[in-house]
């Protein structure tokens, strides 16, 4: 009690009092730091991977749990287990990813390939009612549908022939009587007297050939 009473008393007592183990570098109090040695040397093991204290007899189950390397299943690359996770998400060749112009699901491998030939798809436009490429979609709606503010710009959205009003309906005109002109009238009677001579003049002359 009066040992215990002075290391309260004394902090650098206290700090004296404590030791560290030469086996796993843990601080522990001097009068237990023997019978720790001695089980922690037998019993535990320091990883050389992550530098955990791991029960011998854990230390198979640990590795492969945490640090054995994975097997791919879909490109069948061996992969470090720390590596992993990027490795499934984002570096896997054969990893399946969605196309950003139609969301069909492919490999990796396969996405540039196919996205150039879709991407060159087009659409209609319900805005300007132009055809657009998909890979030019974005773009256009930002250059052609958005005004300074970064809103929509519904003026500029809309054709410029359903902006303007349509054009009045005159009155009809009343229909022009039947009969032809003075002058096309005459032009009519010396194409028929032309042709009347024209005739008489060919049987008259048949006439005086008997």
């Amino acid at each position: 009690m009066a040992a215990a009473a002075a290391a309260d008393s004394d902090p650098a007592a206290a700090v004296a009092a404590m030791s560290t183990c030469a086996h796993c570098q843990r601080e522990i109090p001097s009068s237990n730091i023997d019978l720790h040695s001695v089980h922690c040397a037998r019993n535990l093991q320091k990883c050389q991977h992550c530098g955990e204290m791991i029960p011998r007899k854990l230390m198979d189950e640990h590795y492969d749990e945490s640090h054995a390397p994975i097997n791919c299943s879909l490109c069948k690359e061996t992969i470090e287990r720390e590596s992993w996770d990027i490795h499934k998400g984002e570096k896997c060749p054969q990893r399946m990813v969605a196309c950003e112009y139609c969301e069909f699901e492919l490999p990796a491998v396969d996405l540039h390939e196919h996205q150039d030939v879709c991407g060159n798809r087009t659409e209609l436009c319900q805005t300007c009612r132009k055809y657009i490429r998909l890979r030019e979609w974005i773009g256009h709606e930002i250059q052609c549908h958005t005004n300074s503010n970064g809103s929509a710009d519904t003026s500029r959205a809309i054709p410029e022939r359903e902006l303007r009003p349509p054009p009045p309906v005159r009155p009809a005109r009343p229909a022009r009587p039947a009969h032809a002109s003075p002058h096309k009238r005459l032009l009519f009677t010396i194409a028929v007297t032309g042709i009347a001579v024209m005739i008489g003049s060919i049987l008259f002359q048949r006439d005086e050939s008997f």
